[in-house]
C-alpha cells in the first residue's frame, strides 16, 4: 500500500508516519532525507543534487521525482511506502501520478490530518527539545517530570526551533493553504482522500488512520 499523509505543519504527520513504519512494515519516503542521502551517494543524480544545493537553488520537481522513482523501484518493505513532504502542489501531484502509472504502481490512500488552526499554533509554539538526546516536550501537554531535566537522558539543555514562534508559524500555515491545501480537493475527486481528526490524542489518531487504511476510502 502506498499512501500520502497530508496536513498543515504541526498536524502530526511525522509522528504518525513513524507509527505506520513500525506497525505495518512500511517505509517513510521523506523528501528531505532522500535529498541528503543522494547528496552523499556520489551517483550522477547525487552530484546534480549537490550542485543545486551548493548554489543555494531549489531542487526541481524533476529531480525529486527521479529520487522517488529510484526508491519505489528498488527494494521496498512489504507494507509499502508513505510519501512525506511530496507532493506539495498540484503540479507535483500530477507528476507523482504519472510516475506511479509509469512504473505500474498505485496511490492507495491520502490521509488528511485535520487540525484547527489555533490548536496548531498552540501545539507548535509550545514545543521544545532536549539538546542532548532530541526528546520532544511541550509547555502544555508534555512537560519534563522534573523542571529543567530531560526525562530520557537527564540533560539540562533545551532548545526551540527558530521558526516555532507564532508569527513564523502563521506564515508557514499560509503557505500550506496557498500551495498544498488544493490537494485536498484534488485527491477527493480521485476518490483517494480520507480525513481523520488530527486533534485527537496520538493513539486516537493512529486508530483512525489504521481504520481508514483497512476499511477503504469514504464516499
Amino acid at each position: 500500500m502506498n499512501i500520502i499523509l497530508l496536513g498543515p505543519p504541526g498536524s502530526g504527520k511525522g509522528t504518525q508516519a513513524l507509527r505506520l513504519v513500525q506497525a505495518l512494515d512500511m517505509v517513510q519516503l521523506s523528501t528531505g532525507d532522500m535529498l541528503r542521502a543522494a547528496r552523499k551517494s556520489g551517483t550522477d543524480i547525487g552530484k546534480t543534487v549537490a550542485a543545486v544545493m551548493d548554489r543555494g537553488d531549489l531542487v526541481t520537481d524533476d529531480i525529486v521525482i527521479s529520487l522517488i522513482r529510484e526508491r519505489l523501484t528498488g527494494d521496498l518493505p512489504a507494507g509499502g511506502a508513505i510519501l512525506d513532504g511530496f507532493p506539495r502542489t498540484l503540479a507535483q501531484a500530477d507528476a507523482l501520478g504519472a510516475l506511479l502509472d509509469g512504473i505500474g504502481m498505485t496511490l492507495d490512500r491520502v490521509i488528511e490530518m485535520k487540525v484547527d488552526d489555533e490548536a496548531l499554533v498552540r501545539r507548535v509554539t509550545g514545543r521544545f527539545t532536549c539538546s542532548d538526546c532530541g526528546a520532544v516536550y511541550h509547555d502544555d501537554t508534555h512537560r519534563t517530570q522534573t523542571e529543567g531535566i530531560c526525562d530520557v537522558c537527564g540533560g539540562r539543555r533545551f532548545t526551540r526551533r527558530g521558526d516555532d514562534n507564532e508569527e513564523s508559524f502563521r506564515i508557514r500555515l499560509l503557505a500550506y493553504y496557498r500551495e498544498t491545501a488544493p490537494l485536498i480537493g484534488y485527491y477527493h475527486a480521485l476518490g483517494k482522500l480520507r480525513p481523520v481528526n488530527g486533534s485527537a490524542d496520538i493513539d486516537g489518531v493512529s486508530a483512525e488512520i489504521r481504520e481508514a487504511l483497512e476499511e477503504g476510502v469514504s464516499s
